[in-house]
């Protein structure tokens, strides 16, 4: 049977690659989407008009304490957006085929 932690069996080298495949997306998406306020999110004006334009909240409304209060009450649909838009840049930016 197999070792199963978090969702991850312990077939490694399949999972692995899919987990850090993925990874690496969604952290290169929150580190372009946070450039300039990356030690402070809530101010990253590309991520309040994500929300926004998600939410209807206008952006001058949203501080710190509504920032994270949509983050945790969203946090699947941001993890399926993030996972999205790997499976997009890995669309748009396909590995080489080795030879």
């Amino acid at each position: 049977m197999p070792f199963v932690v978090h969702g991850f069996s312990s077939n490694l080298s399949l999972d692995r690659c899919r987990y850090d495949g993925c990874m690496r997306y969604k952290l290169r998406f929150l580190w372009n989407a946070t450039k300039g306020h990356r030690l402070a999110p809530w101010r990253s004006p590309y991520l309040l008009w994500r929300i926004e334009t998600y939410t209807g909240v206008k952006m001058t409304q949203i501080g710190f304490l509504e920032f994270w209060e949509f983050m945790w009450r969203e946090r699947r649909e941001l993890w399926r957006f993030l996972k999205w838009t790997g499976e997009m840049e890995r669309y748009v930016h396909p590995r080489p085929k080795s030879s």
